[in-house]
């Protein structure tokens, strides 16, 4: 029997020297007093749900799975947190009704109207569209709302702490401050009894005893408040701390925009007496103009983006993948991730158990990926359903099922879900930007011989054989076709509208030697393959 944990101690997988940091740097080899090794991610609920704040769960989800292989019998918990106390700045560009929203400003999330109507708040509506996304990936995680935590006296004790170092902290957050905001700074923000409103107003006195602080309202008067029971929230960067403090947090992942406030949140930690988690910086997604994604602003994908066509799998593998490295994400990567995806899984039962530790699948299924019994690759759905101008999954599986005996949609599930995301992509991505050519006279030549070629073809239409049966023909015309390449790209141009496309021996096996002929005569008669 394989012992998994002798092997993750030497995989090469990040989520693994992750795990290993861990437990041996931060935990010295020992299970915490509280009993469970606890990992956090945080959300800030401001803006609409995108991918970039759901890889942060995916990618923690995977260090912990690694470090549950690598300490088995160790007990581990996730947290998602939300900021969902933060008072609102300005209403999110990408919301309806923003009227409803404008006149709650300042207020915390949670007390402020829901635009869409479907929740009893703002933050309560873009709680549930987070949890929505990590159910879709069946995660195990303890979802926190930070209202409620305040609200329930959760943090108390940690607060109150925070009260007791007020200098210490101050003393860290000041020369980071600009002159003007250094003059009414304070890491309590009271909310306003009348409005609502989280203040950020100077605290002129505090009394540990009682456990409250003092500040002068709009009309000059005192106004006493305690720092527990939801009355005061903390500052960001002091309140990362503080809950760093209070939960004993020994995980957690944040965005290179964090470096600085992940060090004076950590000093912070340290001066109430905790431990900070261990880190691991990830590089920031970029939208398809290389900006920086943003929740209010809502450019790149969002989560319903991405499953509308392509599997949650292949959302997993590109949340795996060079976590240090900035990405673009828009709607261009989906069909490559989705067949690196697919070559990730078909590799996989053929490998040693080492490499099975390096494979992505094994993080994206904790170590049990399961096999399909049918495989296409999606560039190939996607051209079939482009050369069959698909507009249903039953069209393509006709020609599926005609050139793989006993292929259904029941026999191959993860190939027929794979159906479906193609035929939506193609309807919404490969349509639009279809832009056919008619082949010129000096091409006409090669494409005849390759239709009379497939006519005369007495062989087994297998992928290889056709493939070869084409690659044969464009030598022949290298006058004309300088590479191989200009001769598949003039195929792909003319036959299906675009730059790139499939093997042309795996495309004319699927999508039939008849069905080929009939399409390259077309072509030849200078037919308009767009109409």
């Amino acid at each position: 029997m394989t012992d998994l944990s002798a092997l993750a101690r030497h995989s090469n997988a990040w989520p693994f020297a992750e795990a290993r940091s861990l437990w041996d740097e931060r935990l010295k080899g020992e299970v915490p007093a509280k009993g469970y090794v606890l990992f956090q991610t945080g959300y800030g609920p401001s803006g609409l749900p995108h991918i970039g704040t759901f890889g942060e769960v995916v990618r923690t989800t995977m260090v912990r799975r690694a470090f549950e292989a690598l300490n088995p019998g160790v007990k581990t918990r996730l947290f998602t947190f939300s900021d969902d106390m933060d008072g609102l700045r300005k209403v999110p560009d990408n919301v309806p009704n923003k009227e409803l929203i404008a006149p709650h400003l300042g207020k915390p999330l949670t007390s402020i109207p829901d635009p869409f109507g479907t929740h009893e708040s703002f933050g309560h509506h873009n709680n549930a569209r987070l949890r929505a996304f990590l159910d879709s990936f069946g995660f195990e995680y303890e979802f926190k709302s930070a209202t409620a935590a305040y609200q329930a006296g959760i943090f108390d004790k940690a607060l109150l702490r925070v009260l007791e170092k007020y200098d210490e902290v101050i003393d860290v957050i000041l020369p980071t401050l600009g002159p003007e905001r250094r003059a009414t700074y304070s890491p309590f923000l009271p909310l306003d009894p009348k409005t609502g409103i989280v203040l950020q107003v100077p605290i002129i006195a505090r009394d540990l005893a009682a456990g409250t602080v003092t500040y002068k309202d709009e009309n000059g008067a005192d106004i006493t408040t305690p720092v527990t029971g939801g009355h005061c929230k903390l500052q960001w960067k002091c309140d990362w701390a503080m809950r760093w403090y209070a939960l004993g947090v020994d995980y957690e992942m944040s965005g290179k925009d964090l470096i600085d406030s992940v060090k004076l949140s950590s000093r912070i930690c340290r001066i109430l007496g905790g431990v900070p988690p261990t880190n691991l910086t990830y590089e920031l997604f970029l939208d398809q103009e290389g900006q920086k994604i943003s929740k209010s602003k809502g450019n790149g994908l969002s989560v319903e983006d991405w499953l509308k066509y392509a599997p949650p799998e292949s959302l997993a593998l590109y949340m795996f993948q060079k976590p240090k490295t900035a990405k673009r994400l828009f709607f261009d990567v989906i069909p490559k991730t989705v067949d690196e995806y697919l070559d990730f899984l078909a590799k996989f039962p053929a490998e040693t158990d080492e490499a099975k530790l390096n494979n992505p699948v094994w993080h994206i299924h904790n170590g049990k990926p399961q096999q399909d019994t049918l495989s296409l690759s999606f560039g190939m759905l996607l051209n079939l359903a482009s050369a069959c101008e698909a507009k249903e999954p039953a069209v393509v599986w006709h020609y599926i099922s005609r050139a793989v005996k006993g292929a259904t949609p029941e026999s191959a599930p993860l190939l027929d879900r794979l159906v479906r995301y193609a035929v939506a992509y193609y309807q919404d991505f490969v349509v639009p930007a279809k832009k056919y050519r008619k082949a010129s006279e000096a091409e006409l030549p090669a494409f005849i011989e390759l239709r009379d070629a497939l006519k005369d073809f007495t062989g087994e239409p297998t992928p290889e054989n056709l493939q070869t049966l084409a690659f044969e023909i464009g030598k022949h015309h290298a006058g004309v076709y300088p590479s191989l390449r200009d001769w598949f790209q003039g195929l792909y141009q003319v036959l299906l509208g675009q730059d790139q496309g499939p093997r042309m021996g795996s495309f004319i096996a699927l999508y039939g030697v008849k069905e080929s002929i009939a399409l390259l005569d077309r072509a030849i008669a200078g037919e308009d393959l767009a109409a």
